[in-house]
Order: structure tokens, then sequence, then C-alpha cells
């Protein structure tokens, strides 16, 4: 049996991920800040998934995601790194404070980076001890490439994890594990709940050629597909899951 982290995993699109593996046979080691009581009763109805409560702005509950995961299933075989916040406040950039920054920061690109750097020492151990190909996929946004100045702590830190993806992709290479990421557009998520209104006229004007929201579900299908090992020969690659938002059009 396959094992996989997910992290983010009981929100939108962390959930639908941990679904998605756990459908096509992958143990998952779930993380997320939310209470263990509401975490079992999400996966209630789900085998072979353990959920690590944890903050992944924090070294130690990195740490212990990584030692618990091993401990459990003794290896790692695909990371998926879902978790991410939107700014407390939408301020505009001449209003940003560091608090914000930081917070964005510390979730988004640091604890990020942070994770990977942790599993991916661990599946070139695995790499080179039994040959095992690991597989780390991670969820940027449009916003990586797209301004928005109300909310431009999460446009760098979308930014840094795409460049972050490049890097792993590059370094991990000759151990045979590929890194790629996606860029969802808009998403029906807890992070867009707050916005539903504006992004429904948005649509309704033709801002996304498909016509309609973007799905958890969607996204997961993307990001099973990265690590299934169906596009082997891909690395460093970002997907981007708009509707063909993304698409310039006159």
């Amino acid at each position: 049996m396959k094992i996989a982290i997910v992290t983010g995993a009981v929100g939108g699109i962390g959930y639908a991920t941990v679904e998605k593996f756990n459908k096509e046979g992958y143990g998952v080691v779930a993380m997320d800040i939310a209470p263990n009581e509401v975490a079992n009763e999400k996966f209630a109805n789900m085998s072979n998934i353990v959920y690590v409560k944890g903050n992944l702005a924090s070294g130690d509950d990195r740490a212990n995601l990584v030692k618990v995961a091993l401990d459990t299933f003794g290896r790692i075989d695909a990371l998926v790194n879902v978790a991410g916040v939107a700014p407390k406040v939408r301020n505009d950039i001449l209003e940003m404070t560091e608090e914000s920054y930081d917070f964005v920061m510390d979730i988004n690109l640091k604890g990020t980076f942070f994770l990977t750097q942790l599993v991916a020492n661990q599946m070139v151990q695995q790499f080179k001890n039994e040959g095992i190909r690991g597989a780390i996929a991670n969820v940027s946004s449009c916003s990586a490439y797209t301004s928005s100045t109300s909310r431009g702590e999460y446009c760098m830190s979308k930014a840094g994890a795409t460049m972050l993806t490049k890097l792993f992709a590059d370094r991990l290479a000759e151990y045979g594990i590929t890194v790629n990421e996606i860029c969802p557009g808009i998403i029906a998520t807890g992070m867009t709940e707050k916005v539903k209104e504006k992004y429904d006229n948005l649509i309704a004007g033709g801002l996304v050629p498909l016509g309609r929201w973007g799905t958890p579900e969607d996204c997961a299908n993307a990001l099973y597909t990265l690590c299934s090992g169906t596009l082997g020969y891909t690395t460093g690659q970002s997907i981007i899951v708009d509707g063909g938002m993304h698409i310039q059009r006159l």
C-alpha cells in the first residue's frame, strides 16, 4: 500500500484530496489544525487514515507529522501540500501589516518549504535504499501570477510556492522524485465563501470560459494524477485548474 501525507486535510481541497487518494488505495496521514473530534467525524467512513492535529507553521508539528507517518506506515510515497491561509483581513498593500504578512508566509511558504524538505530527505533515502520513486504535489494558485492588491501577502506566498516547486523538482530529479503543482482558479471552498457574490457575478459575466465555479474534487483529481505515476516524465510543472480563466481573450 502506498502512503500519502496531505496537509490542510479537513478543508475543502484537502478533504477532497484525502478522499481521492484513499479511494485509490492509499493510506493517508492527514494533517490539519482542526480538533481531533472534527477530523475523526469527517474521516469516519475511510480506512487507513491517520489524523495528526498540527500547525504547519510549527517545526515541532512538522517533524511529528513525518514521524507519525513513518512510525505507522514505514514509508512516504506522496506529499500533497494543500494547507494554506488567506489574510485574516483584506487590506490594500499600502496598509498591509507585518503581522498579516508573517501569518500568511509562515504557513503558505515557510511551513510548506520545510515540510517538503523533511519529506524530500526521507524520499531520497527510500530511493537509495529501496528504489521507491516518490512524488510531491503542491497547491499554488492563480494568485501566483495574478495581482490582487487587497491580499498581496497571499499572492506573494503563492508566487513563492511556484518557485518552491521548481527548486525541489530540479534538486530531486536525480532520485526520480517528481515535484509539480496545481494553480487553482475560483474554487468553492471556505476561503472563497466570504466573496461568493463577487465571484458569482464575475463568472456570470464570462470571466471563466467553462462558466462555473471549480470544485475541490477538480483539484483533488489533478493532484492525484500528478502523484499517481501517470505523468512520470513531468516535473517542475504547473497545471492550471481554473476553467480557462487564464486564457487571454478579446
